[in-house]
C-alpha cells in the first residue's frame, strides 16, 4: 500500500520522506539508505520516481551514491576529502615496502549480471579481467579481481602491469584521471584459486575490498575485488573528536584510514 498522498510529486515526497529520515536520526551518517526496489515496494511507484527522489538528494548532498553499493547519508559537516585515495604501490610506498605483482590472467570474458551494473555496461558483451598478485617485498599479500570496460582494457595492454598500475597508466599515459571510489569490506574465506595464489590453505580468512574507481563525469573506470591476507594485513582507523558538535550517534569524524602490514 502506497503512503504517498495526491496533490504532490511523487518523487519529491519520497525525497522529503528519506530527507526527514535523516534530520530525525532514523538514517545516520554513511548509513545504507533503503535500495531502490525497497522504496519502489514501498510507495508503489516505479524505480525512475525513486531514481529522481534519489537525485534531488544527491543534488542537495544530503546523499552520496555508489554504482552498485546503493545510496547512503551524507557527511555534511566536512566538505573536503578526508582520506586520499591511493593505488597498490602507493600505499606499498607509504609503508616503506616495495610493491610488485604477478599477472595471472589479462583477457575478455563474460562476468556475472552484478559487474555490468557496476560498469554500466550492456549485458553479454565481453569485459576485460584482470587478475593479479600483489605482492610487499616479493611475498603474497593480496590478490586482484578487476573488471574494466574493453575500452580502458585495451589501453593497457601494452605496458607491464607487472610493474605499474592501472592509475599510473591512466592518469600518466592517456590523461584520464582517476577522481574518486567507493569501498566495501567484507570478511570472506578463500576458495581454491584465490588461496593457490596467496599460498594459504583453502578456507583461511582474508578481508575482501570491493572497490570501483571514477573517472571525469562519474563514469566508472573499474570494479575490483581486493583479497587481503588477513594474517598479513590489517586496516588501522585514525579518528579525531574535532571542535565540532558531535551527531547524536557519537560518531567520530574519520582522518585515515590506511592497511598495516605485517611482514
Amino acid at each position: 500500500m502506497s503512503d504517498l498522498k495526491k496533490g504532490i510529486p511523487l518523487h519529491k515526497q519520497i525525497s522529503d520522506w528519506l530527507r526527514d529520515k535523516i534530520e530525525t536520526g532514523s538514517l545516520k551518517r554513511n548509513e545504507k539508505l533503503p535500495s531502490e526496489s525497497q522504496l519502489s515496494d514501498k510507495f508503489d511507484v516505479s524505480r525512475v520516481t525513486v531514481r529522481r527522489a534519489l537525485q534531488t538528494l544527491e543534488n542537495e548532498q544530503v546523499i552520496y551514491r555508489c554504482q552498485g553499493l546503493g545510496s547512503f547519508v551524507s557527511d555534511q559537516r566536512s566538505h573536503h576529502p578526508i582520506m586520499e585515495m591511493r593505488d597498490f604501490m602507493e600505499e606499498m610506498a607509504a609503508a616503506g615496502l616495495e610493491g610488485s605483482s604477478e599477472v595471472v590472467s589479462f583477457k575478455q570474458e563474460i562476468p556475472n549480471e552484478k559487474v555490468y551494473q557496476i560498469l554500466e555496461q550492456e549485458p553479454g558483451k565481453k569485459l576485460t579481467r584482470l587478475d593479479r598478485v600483489r605482492l610487499a617485498n616479493g611475498e603474497p599479500v593480496a590478490f586482484d579481481v578487476t573488471w574494466l570496460p574493453v575500452f580502458y582494457g585495451q589501453l593497457l595492454q601494452d605496458y607491464d602491469l607487472a610493474d605499474t598500475t592501472i592509475f599510473k597508466i591512466l592518469e600518466e599515459e592517456y590523461d584520464i584521471p582517476v577522481l574518486r571510489g567507493c569501498y566495501r569490506l567484507e570478511a570472506e574465506n578463500a576458495d581454491k584459486y584465490v588461496a593457490k595464489h596467496l599460498h594459504i590453505p583453502v578456507g583461511q580468512a582474508l578481508t575482501l575490498i570491493n572497490r570501483i574507481s571514477y573517472t571525469v563525469g562519474d563514469k566508472p573506470v573499474y570494479y575490483q575485488k581486493r583479497y587481503y591476507r588477513s594474517d598479513k594485513v590489517t586496516y588501522q582507523v585514525q579518528v579525531s573528536r574535532g571542535n565540532e558538535v558531535q551527531p547524536p550517534s557519537g560518531e567520530l569524524p574519520v582522518n585515515e584510514f590506511r592497511p598495516t602490514f605485517n611482514l
